[in-house]
């Protein structure tokens, strides 16, 4: 059991020490750019509500392979477990919400 934001991997979760949208980083996302077998999509929830992604994150996300799908929490929820039924090469970071 997990509380607050997490990284969900296939094969694990993780505890995400990131509270907002404003504190996603490549250094808060480096577990991502780790993960072995490698992501190729990222789904990030930014909170309770859509706010814009990160200006540069999703270039930067290119330049390590990795797509990046944006949106509430919830959707990214169910993006995630749509894509890991799918048996794609994904994560979601995931911001609580409460």
């Amino acid at each position: 059991m997990h509380e607050g934001s997490v990284l969900i991997f296939p094969d694990r979760t993780i505890a995400w020490p990131v509270v907002e949208a404003q504190g996603i980083s490549l250094d808060s996302l480096a577990p991502v750019a780790a993960a072995d077998p490698r992501v190729e999509i990222l789904v990030i929830g930014c909170g309770a509500a859509f706010q814009a992604p990160i200006k540069g994150l999703r270039e930067a996300l290119s330049e390590w392979g990795v797509v990046l799908e944006w949106m509430d929490t919830g959707a990214a929820c169910r993006t995630f477990n749509i894509l890991l039924a799918e048996g794609r090469a994904s994560a979601a970071a995931l911001i609580a919400v409460e």
